[in-house]
């Protein structure tokens, strides 16, 4: 850049000239490039626009005009470039009150929240993280300091987002073809059937009667509620149909599961092939129901891998019967939750269908 200073103002009798800016191709191809800017500064826009103007010979007035701007403004940004070159067109340092919180403090409250809060708490807050750097850095920071220093950096250390380790067991994939391979190709003359556990399903009744739904209001329930104790079934899919065997259980372990195999194993054909897939549970895996299989060679056993409840298919029930049934529902009584139990799905098994599975991170749909 080359600048000739031929005056400080400009005008006609007893004014000076304006100042005579000339540039550089390098600074000018930068200048033309912040001028045409779609993402740039607006300010840095204007600024490399009163340059690129006063470099073409244009004066203070007409470039004025053309950017709709003040002559003052004009001048001022002439003068800067001339005089400091690309560097005058920044923003010059402000004055105002000093930081009074340094770089030291900073840094003790972003440890602070990053760290493991002080026993027993679980999260951190923003008065205990403004209490942590006070006996740290013996700086005395309010909350709402420590708040705004957080929402700088983008720090919120009071959410947390949960997550699950998958078991690296060495079969996990091996178990997930055998089960997708199972539902893909059904085995003829053989019954498939998916088999869990409900466990602690709650007999709540609310204290007060709710209100149904009306033109642009949603229904309303109340919140209290009255506990009436809790109820266990174990359920048996029967994957080629869509029906489902329920049986209200008092306890969740190997013998009644067992027992409950014993049922469904008496309700098939002698002899006929049966093919049962089943999580890691405890009932399902100890020994007594192990002996149990063994006991039954034409029963063939399909282990889902740990932490992959998703495949199997009698969890799709589950989740329509609470959405059915127990979300919103409202029982007086433990027999009055197995009645409600029992009625739906004795209607559901009416109309059942297949459910239309799926294993490539769609949600499960049914048919």
């Amino acid at each position: 850049m080359i600048t000739t200073l031929a005056g400080a103002g400009e005008g006609a009798a007893g004014m000076n000239e304006a100042v005579v800016v000339e540039l550089e191709e390098t600074v000018r191809e930068c200048l033309i490039r912040t001028a045409v800017s779609l993402k740039g500064q607006v300010r840095a826009v204007l600024r490399a626009r009163i340059v690129l103007a006063t470099a073409d010979g244009l004066s203070n007035g007409a470039i004025a005009r053309d950017l709709a701007v003040s002559v003052n403004t004009v001048r001022k940004w002439r003068g800067r470039f001339a005089a400091e070159g690309l560097e005058g067109l920044k923003d010059a340092a402000r004055s105002g009150r000093p930081r009074t919180y340094g770089p030291l403090v900073r840094v003790a409250v972003v440890a602070a929240a990053t760290s493991a809060p002080p026993h027993p708490e679980t999260t951190w807050s923003h008065r205990t993280i403004a209490a942590q750097v006070a006996g740290t850095v013996f700086a005395n920071i309010s909350a709402s300091q420590v708040g705004r220093i957080l929402a700088d950096l983008e720090l919120k250390p009071h959410r947390v987002r949960g997550w699950l380790t998958r078991r690296d067991t060495p079969d996990f994939w091996d178990r997930v073809a055998d089960v997708c391979d199972l539902y893909r190709d059904l085995p003829e003359r053989a019954v498939v059937l998916s088999i869990d556990e409900k466990t602690a399903i709650a007999a709540r009744s609310r204290r007060h009667p709710g209100r149904p739904a009306g033109p642009g209001e949603p229904a309303r329930e109340e919140f209290e509620y009255r506990r009436h104790g809790t109820v266990s079934l174990v359920a048996a899919l029967d994957v080629r149909t869509g029906e489902v065997l329920t049986e209200i259980i008092a306890r969740n372990d190997a013998v009644t599961f067992t027992a409950f195999l014993d049922q469904l194993d008496a309700a098939i054909a002698p002899g006929q092939d049966i093919h049962a897939v089943l999580d890691n549970g405890s009932s399902h895996t100890a020994k007594h129901t192990k002996k149990w299989l063994a006991a039954h060679p034409h029963w063939t056993v399909h282990w889902t891998p740990p932490h992959a409840s998703w495949l199997n298919q009698v969890e799709l029930f589950f989740s329509v019967l609470t959405r059915r049934v127990l979300r919103h529902g409202d029982f007086s009584s433990r027999d009055d939750l197995i009645d409600k139990l029992d009625t739906y799905v004795i209607s559901r098994n009416e109309t059942a269908k297949p459910y239309k599975w799926t294993y490539d991170g769609s949600p499960l749909k049914t048919g």
